[in-house]
């Protein structure tokens, strides 16, 4: 029997690959003579960069960034042996990287995200690939652009200072310093996400308030994002605030869209593709999937929706283990799904189940494997 382990981490315990290890240990308590082949996932977020070097062999690097409050931090970047280059904008510009009380979208910056691909470029990468899940900021990807040699100018000619708060002084963009390199890279955007940049569906209405802001703030966010998709309309003739995905990550779906070579695509998708999951499955007998929660938006953008639908276009059967079961999960079994199980074996408090994740996935899966044996 051989087995491919394709999960999502399970957020605040274990990575994707520590999933994958306990899982394999369960089977092997089964079925000691089973292969398996540990195939990290990830959606974009936090966590993308470590699952796609690990499943593609490839380094982390380590670099400096500005942080979404404008401080100098530890970042780091993936790079694969093909001379890709995997980014996660959580990484620079990331909600965690904020503490609860100074989070302010009208000041935070991805400034660090720009900086990111210009590291990217520097290591020679003209193909990088970018999640932008988990942002801190609502500005339009304006300090990216910033980063990159976008001149964002008020109508004095003073450079616009960081944050979506400034949004509303631009009043004119200059080209001619942007970095001449962008030209031929090409940015692969993983964006689960179809909001447009502005209105009541947009990235300041419906993110902005988990990253700090009020009720008046997401209105003059809103106002400053519809002022500058008009002002790069009315002078890059781009007309972007309707586009789905570009409210992505605080717009800065938009900003990537006007300022760079770059195209949204799903996030799970663009990661089972270069990590060449359909080669993987061919030879596999099961595949396992999962991830820390599933439930109803499981089918939307999640890891496990990718691998099934993948799966069954070639008759593989999926089970998925999983941290948690909620409202909704079963519906994945209309697409193909095999079985869900959690690896909670009993009533327990949310932090003992985060602390024991990993014996605990060992146990689930074994329970899995006992009922396969009956049916072999």
């Amino acid at each position: 029997m051989h087995i491919l382990i394709a999960v999502d981490s399970f957020k605040g315990s274990l990575s994707s690959q520590q999933v994958g290890e306990a899982i394999t240990e369960g089977i092997h308590k089964v079925f000691p003579e089973a292969t398996s082949y540990i195939l990290p996932m990830a959606d974009g977020g936090e966590g993308t960069v470590e699952a796609l070097v690990q499943a593609r062999q490839g380094k982390i690097l380590k670099t400096k960034v500005t942080s979404p409050l404008g401080e100098s931090i530890e970042s780091f970047l993936g790079q694969l042996p093909d001379g890709m280059v995997v980014l996660e904008m959580a990484a620079a510009s990331g909600l965690p990287l904020v503490p609860a009380e100074l989070r302010n979208p009208l000041v935070t910056t991805t400034k660090g995200t720009g900086e990111l691909i210009l590291k990217a470029m520097d290591l020679g990468a003209r193909d990088i690939i970018l999640g932008i899940g988990g942002s801190a900021t609502n500005d339009g990807g304006a300090g990216m652009a910033q980063a990159l040699g976008v001149k964002l100018l008020d109508k004095e000619g003073r450079e616009l200072k960081p944050g979506g708060g400034e949004l509303v002084r631009l009043a004119s963009i200059d080209l001619t310093q942007v970095d001449p390199r962008l030209k031929n890279t090409k940015i692969t955007v993983m964006c689960d996400v179809d909001n447009p940049l502005c209105g009541p569906r947009g990235a300041s209405a419906v993110f902005g308030p988990q990253k700090g802001a009020s009720s008046e703030m997401v209105q003059i966010l809103d106002r400053n994002l519809e002022h500058y998709a008009q002002i790069i309309k009315e002078q890059l003739g781009l007309d972007l605030k309707d586009i789905p995905g570009s409210g992505a990550a605080g717009g800065i779906g938009a900003g990537l869209l006007a300022f760079t070579n770059a195209e949204l695509k799903t996030g799970v998708e663009t990661i089972l593709d270069t990590v060449k999951f359909d080669q993987m499955q061919e030879e596999a007998d099961l595949i396992i999937t999962g991830e820390g929660r599933i439930d109803s938006q499981s089918l939307y953008g999640k890891v496990p929706m990718g691998v099934v639908k993948r799966a069954v276009k070639q008759a593989k059967p999926v089970l998925a283990i999983v941290g948690s079961i909620g409202p909704g999960a079963e519906a994945l079994y209309d697409y193909g799904l095999s079985s869900i199980v959690s690896i909670v074996n009993g009533p327990m408090m949310l932090e003992t189940s985060i602390e024991q994740a990993y014996e605990l996935t060992i146990g689930a899966t074994e329970r899995a494997f006992r009922i396969l044996q009956i049916s072999l």
